[in-house]
């Protein structure tokens, strides 16, 4: 016979993770377990759909089964790593795979809890790859991964004290893993806050180097503080309690005194070194925001700490290309005294180097340490750097300054006097604003217009809403009128300088802050509108500029001197130079409704006005030398914004509808409702005027008509008093006599009554000696009935205590034998007492006893258990083999038979030839007569 040798069929990806995950599941021994889960690792990275769909259930168990042993806790991790991020070339590789893995772990707790288990771990891979595989499932379901750490048992505090490890791997990857759990939840942030963060970042931050030497690990630290603190009133409240402001403050320190040595850093660490910084920066700009609870307190902490001071050294630092550090240093200046009174007036007397370098004739030490008061160095900033690369700096130090004086109308009025006693003397000062604007330097404007731009929007910040300072700088002139020269105003001259701007055809940028100096100053200002006024060119000129086509940028210059024009229209009035009715005739006929509207519509939307609030306004490093695109600045555009609707509506006010102004509380103009009360107010009196005149006319008609009547009334009078009179003296003589009559009757009457009354007082003294003797005899008898009674009660006092001494004697004697049946109540309750305890005691111990044998039984029942799924499945198995043993027994009888019956042919042909064959020899000749008949 011949054999032909097969080789086994080769099996699929799938068969062999299937293989793989049965013998996982199945494995009695941890050495077949491991090996699995070696063999399913191999295909981790480049099928992961399969390995999940296969395997995933059964690693994580493996994870809950072999927890205590580290190496396959490490492999079982390792896999489960590769599934979230496979081979780019896997064809298995997709989303939808990472967030099903995710699923797996954040819809049963479990799971979550289980590798929060291994964090507290004290291996080094279990621990790390428990933290990684953490992140990978909060980047893929962020929302339940939060929650399920956050409800997990002591969640947060073991991820918390992970950053205490001293493994850089692991405390760095429990780092990253917070930073991306806080960003959001203001609980989690709050219950990271309270497991002792801050002091842990900051024990990692000095560590690694602080922000001088530090690398990556300190800016992490400084991002997850960041999220820690970002708009959470509740764990700023504790950084500032737990005195972490003055650790924030030595960090400061620290790097000052690193640039104070000037030693040599290589590139990349110095771009490391800024990052670290400005993200320091952005920590505490973070306690600053405006509208947060706290700001004030936050500022209040770090002028304590001196963090202002140091703040404005590293932003007026000798370091050459730190731009973006001192800028943002700058801004987080400003942030820490805005709206801050006692901070802002006591910044200005801060001293810092000087910013621009001066050849004074001296050493170079002393001018390198040449100081200066912090506002003349903003302002040096401002308005005489001429590098454009230089530009985020000044924008930041003139944001600085606009902090300096928001929301102190001292400070502006302060400023503003100082730039005016300059701009007077006529010093030479080039950082001064007002003879940046009133005395503009060709050769500036043509290499620097944001110069123009800086003083034009410094003086818009103190203009705006406050008319004093409008007024102070309205007083502000030019010429002497004594030596017959033309006086022109301040305002004047802006004016002028704008309209030869735009005439010129100068930087826009020139035009737009002059602009809005203008509009800032003349809104309800009616002495600055009248004064704009007084120069008649003034209105054509702006109306040129609005009909005129313009480049691209004039778009801005036109909405503006439009927008200008219907300021100046709605606060004028009929007696401002051009008056009001001639100003409307003016642009009705030189520039019409449709015109007008059109400017401030395409100002409104166009991109730097309308998306103002998204676009950046830094300059970026791709433009090289070239100007950034800012126009605008931000508290202008919230004006404009806010009255674009106003000014708009303004050109359809009639010229005899006037808008009145109120001032300091004082109203300027004529108010529209005082006078359509005063016209109301007159017809009234017309009209009751002519009713009273009516009413007149008829009362002088009746008058006459009574007058007559009275006449002839008084003439019937007299005759009837004459007569009356007559009457009246007969009737007097009768009545005297009447009088006499009545006297005398009067007198006898009276003496009658006397008569009377005296025989009355006689019987009255009778009668009252005789209620004396009656009152005497009573009082005796109530006497004597007094004292009988007093006996009487006397008597039963008497019997009342003895009674009572008896009720004693027998209160005593119950008294004695309550007492002893108490005792014998009390001895009888402490034996049942007693017995209580005892029977207590024993039935706790025959519970016991019974839990113990419980247990026994439950442990006995779990083996017999056992036994009995052992011995089915033994049994399982003899029943195959008896099966298989049964059908090879029926295939042996079959044969038996078949060779029984060759037997029985076999003697048959025996006898048939004549040989004796006996039964017994049917079995030993069996196989020979066999083949013997197969060669017949």
């Amino acid at each position: 016979m011949f054999s032909i040798s097969t080789t086994p069929a080769k099996q699929s990806v799938s068969e062999t993770i299937t293989v793989y995950s049965g013998r996982l599941n199945s494995a009695t021994l941890l050495e077949d377990r491991r090996a699995a889960i070696l063999g399913l690792r191999s295909f981790a990275k480049d099928f992961p759909a399969s390995v999940a769909s296969g395997a995933l259930r059964c690693l994580i168990g493996s994870l809950a089964k072999d927890g205590d042993d580290v190496d396959t806790v490490k492999i079982v991790l390792e896999t489960l790593l590769m599934l979230f991020s496979p081979n780019e070339s896997s064809p298995e590789a997709s989303d939808e795979v990472v967030l099903w893995l995710a699923d797996e772990f954040t819809q049963r707790q479990e799971n979550i809890t289980l590798l929060l288990d291994f964090v507290e771990s004290n291996d080094f891979y279990s621990r790390l790859y428990s933290l990684q595989l953490l992140a990978a499932i909060l980047s893929a379901r962020t929302e339940r991964t939060e929650e399920c750490i956050f409800t997990a048992p002591l969640g947060i505090s073991r991820l918390v004290a992970t950053l205490d490890d001293q493994r850089e791997a692991v405390r760095n990857e429990c780092v990253s893993l917070l930073i991306a759990l806080t960003p959001t939840s203001t609980e989690i942030q709050k219950l990271v806050a309270f497991e002792n963060a801050f002091e842990r970042i900051f024990a990692i931050v000095a560590a690694d180097g602080s922000l001088t030497q530090g690398g990556r690990t300190v800016e992490d630290c400084l991002i997850l503080l960041a999220n820690l603190l970002r708009r959470n009133a509740s764990n700023q409240s504790l950084f500032r309690e737990s005195g972490c402001i003055s650790k924030l403050a030595s960090l400061l320190e620290g790097l000052l005194q690193a640039q104070l040595s000037n030693a040599d850093i290589a590139v990349w660490a110095q771009a490391q070194r800024n990052r670290n910084v400005y993200a320091f920066l952005a920590v505490l700009r973070l306690f600053l925001l405006s509208g947060s609870a706290g700001v004030s307190q936050n500022q209040q902490a770090f002028w304590k700490q001196g963090l202002v001071y140091n703040i404005l050294q590293l932003a007026f630092s000798r370091e050459e290309g730190q731009v973006t550090i001192k800028a943002e240093a700058l801004n987080t200046c400003g942030d820490m005294i805005r709206d801050a009174k006692p901070l802002q007036e006591t910044f200005a007397q801060l001293m810092v180097p000087a910013p621009l370098l001066v050849d004074t004739g001296e050493d170079a030490s002393s001018t390198l340490a040449a100081k200066t008061y912090v506002i003349d160095g903003l302002l040096d900033l401002t308005l005489n750097s001429f590098d454009q690369s230089a530009f985020d700096l000044r924008f930041s130090a003139c944001e600085c300054l606009k902090a300096y004086f928001s929301n102190h109308s001292e400070v502006r009025l302060h400023f503003l006097s100082r730039a005016i006693d300059g701009y007077m003397a006529a010093a030479e000062e080039s950082a001064n604003i007002l003879t940046v604007l009133l005395r503009p330097d060709a050769a500036a404007l043509a290499r620097d217009p944001y110069r123009q731009w800086f003083a034009s929007v410094i003086a818009f910040h103190l203009l705006h809403d406050n008319p004093t300072a409008k007024a102070r700088l309205l007083q502000v002139t030019e010429g002497d009128s004594s030596k017959d020269e033309e006086v022109v105003t301040s305002i004047q001259t802006i004016a002028a300088h704008l309209i030869t701007s735009i005439t010129r055809n100068d930087d826009a940028r020139i035009s737009v802050g002059y602009l809005m100096l203008l509009i800032g100053w003349t809104f309800e200002d009616l002495d600055a509108v009248n004064d704009f006024l007084a120069e008649g060119s003034n209105v054509q000129s702006l109306i040129q500029a609005i009909s005129h086509a313009v480049p691209a940028k004039g778009v801005l210059i036109q909405g503006l001197c439009a927008f200008l024009l219907g300021v100046v229209y709605e606060f004028s009035t009929k007696d401002s130079p051009l008056s009001r009715t001639s100003f409307h005739s003016i642009l009705s006929k030189r520039l019409d409704r449709e015109q007008f509207l059109e400017r401030l519509t395409r100002l409104r939307s166009h991109p730097l006005m309308r998306d103002f609030e998204v676009t950046s306004q830094k300059h970026h490093p791709s433009l090289g030398n070239s100007l950034p695109d800012i126009f605008f600045d931000s508290v202008f555009v919230d004006f404009f914004k806010d009255n674009y609707s106003r000014i708009g509506r303004s050109i359809d006010r009639a010229p005899e509808l006037e808008i009145s102004v109120m001032t300091n509380g004082v109203q300027k103009g004529i108010s529209r409702e005082l006078v359509d009360s005063l016209r109301s107010q007159v017809g009234d009196k017309d009209r009751a005027l002519q009713e009273s005149k009516t009413k007149i006319i008829s009362l002088e008609e009746a008058l006459n008509s009574r007058e007559a009547e009275h006449r002839q009334s008084s003439e019937a009078a007299a005759i009837e008093l004459s007569k009356l009179k007559a009457s009246f003296d007969n009737a007097e003589s009768g009545h005297e006599e009447q009088l006499r009559r009545l006297a005398q009757k009067h007198s006898a009457k009276l003496a009658d009554q006397e008569r009377h009354i005296a025989s009355f007082q006689a019987q009255l003294a009778a009668r009252e000696a005789k209620y004396q003797n009656e009152l005497l005899q009573a009082q005796q008898s109530a006497h004597s009935e007094v004292e009988r009674v007093r006996l009487r009660a006397d008597a039963e006092v008497a019997d009342l205590k003895a009674s009572m001494n008896r009720l004693e004697v027998d209160i005593i004697k119950a008294n004695k034998s309550k007492a002893l049946e108490l005792q014998k109540l009390q001895e009888k309750n402490s034996r049942l007492v007693a017995i209580e305890v005892d029977q207590k005691t024993q039935a706790e111990n025959r519970n016991s006893d019974l839990e113990g044998q419980l247990q026994k039984a439950r442990t006995t029942i779990e083996e017999l258990q056992r036994k009995v799924e052992r011995v089915e499945k033994t049994l399982s198995e003899e029943s195959g083999a008896k099966r298989t043993a049964q059908t090879e027994l029926d295939d042996l009888l079959i044969v038996f038979g078949d060779l029984e019956e060759k037997v029985a042919r076999y003697k048959t042909r025996l006898r048939k030839l004549g040989e004796d064959v006996s039964e017994g020899e049917d079995d030993e000749e069996d196989g020979p007569d066999d083949t013997d008949g197969e060669v017949d």
